[in-house]
């Protein structure tokens, strides 16, 4: 792929990705924060996420009230997203509008109000998120695998956040979080769409450079130790259905064995969505935890599930029992697979097919604008852009050896945890 793009960095150390497109006259602006649940220490977790959150609620120049309107009017559309590494604001608008998504996000880099009465009303908003994800078998399940997989590390837990800390954080704790992260170089400013190069940059050097730098925020420095074997745990709940989620220990998305993961995992489970937006659109059913498993009506689906992190995290299989077995029966099935890829040399057709499917989900959620100027700041939170660049080189440069090395260092028992969710609607009805 093709260095397109120009970098720069102002004087307050906010660094800056300007990417050419002419394809369409649109303009698609994104600002990345380097903080996450990541940077959430025991007593304040779900802050960054609630933050963000705050971010919609006005400065005295961009009132609540008129940001959704005066956007809309433009013919624009904005969102915003916190993971573990990283928080993230984005405008796209017709080319000739971006300059409000421009002098929004300068705005509200230094000038949120975090008005007394909007927090006591965002609590309600969060708690009821994290109440309503409650409910869901999938994140009750997964948040204890994320649980019991890290017991050091703040990845330990979700980026909602843990439902006494959403109760007990003050304003002037979610304010002083803002102040800390929220400064020009502690941040990565992504742009692509219809624009001159020249043109931006001077646009940008007026309305970021004159606020000031900060100090530089504080990291949570608590690796996590290596596993020490294979825990498994239960988890009870509402509904009827029942769910396996298998997670291993994995590399960081700039590590190099995060490619043959990466092909392993597409071989496996089919092609893992690694852009902002998730998902994908491609059927997993040439994979072989689809013909090992649904097939043979063991499951009902299956898929796996690799992340772009800055720390080790997980690969994670996640699979719904089909009703008629026992998780203990799906559990044993995926193992033989583990087990085959491990020990055989895959083919290379096999291997090639696989990483032809990752390409193609990579190119479906790069070809936008939208998602290249995503990419221009995501891919700085864990790595580089170089890491976009040349992710379709490395991955092409993967090798069946490769990935069954990969398989034999991560996909071992004592490196991963079981997680089953056990619905009490299916022991009611029985």
């Amino acid at each position: 792929m093709k260095k397109n793009h120009k970098e720069y960095k102002l004087s307050n150390g906010l660094k800056i990705l300007l990417k050419e497109i002419h394809t369409a006259p649109l303009i698609s602006s994104w600002v990345w924060y380097r903080v996450g649940s990541r940077d959430e220490a025991s007593g304040r977790t779900g802050i960054s996420h609630w933050v963000e959150h705050m971010q919609f609620k006005g400065t005295p120049q961009f009132p609540a009230s008129s940001l959704d309107r005066d956007i809309s009017r433009d013919g624009g559309m904005w969102n915003a997203f916190t993971f573990m590494d990283w928080t993230a604001y984005l405008e796209t608008m017709p080319a000739e509008k971006i300059d409000l998504g421009l002098r929004l996000e300068a705005d509200r880099m230094t000038n949120s109000l975090f008005d007394e009465k909007e927090v006591a009303s965002e609590r309600t908003v969060v708690i009821s998120e994290r109440e309503g994800n409650e409910n869901e078998p999938l994140f009750k399940l997964s948040e204890a695998v994320q649980q019991a997989a890290f017991r050091v590390h703040p990845y330990h837990h979700e980026v909602i956040g843990d439902l006494v800390d959403l109760k007990s954080m003050s304003r002037d704790e979610l304010y002083q979080h803002y102040r800390t992260y929220y400064v020009p170089n502690n941040a990565v400013l992504g742009i692509a769409g219809d624009f001159k190069t020249d043109e931006m940059l001077a646009r940008i050097r007026e309305l970021f450079e004159p606020i000031p730098a900060g100090p530089i925020p504080p990291r949570l420095a608590r690796p996590e130790p290596e596993a020490s074997g294979e825990h498994q745990l239960t988890i009870e709940g509402p509904g009827e259905t029942t769910y396996l989620e298998i997670s291993y220990h994995a590399p960081a998305g700039d590590d190099p064995d995060f490619f043959p993961l990466t092909v392993m995992d597409s071989l496996l489970a089919g092609p893992s969505g690694l852009s902002v937006f998730g998902g994908g659109g491609l059927s997993n059913k040439t994979s072989r935890l689809y013909r090992a498993l649904v097939e043979k009506e063991l499951a009902v689906g299956v898929n796996g599930n690799t992340n772009t992190t800055l720390d080790p995290y997980l690969y994670s299989v996640t699979i719904t029992v089909h009703p008629k077995r026992k998780p203990e029966e799906v559990l044993k099935a995926l193992d033989d697979e583990m087990k085959r890829i491990q020990d055989e040399i895959v083919t290379i057709e096999e291997v090639s097919r696989a990483i032809k499917q990752a390409r193609a989900l990579f190119a479906y959620h790069s070809e936008n604008i939208t998602s290249q100027a995503s990419w221009l700041g995501h891919a700085e939170m864990f790595s580089s852009y170089d890491w976009f660049i040349t992710y379709l080189d490395k991955l092409s440069k993967v090798t069946p050896a490769d990935v069954q090395k990969a398989a034999q260092k991560y996909l071992r028992k004592q490196n991963r945890v079981v997680g089953t969710y056990l619905p009490k609607g299916a022991e009611v009805k029985a």
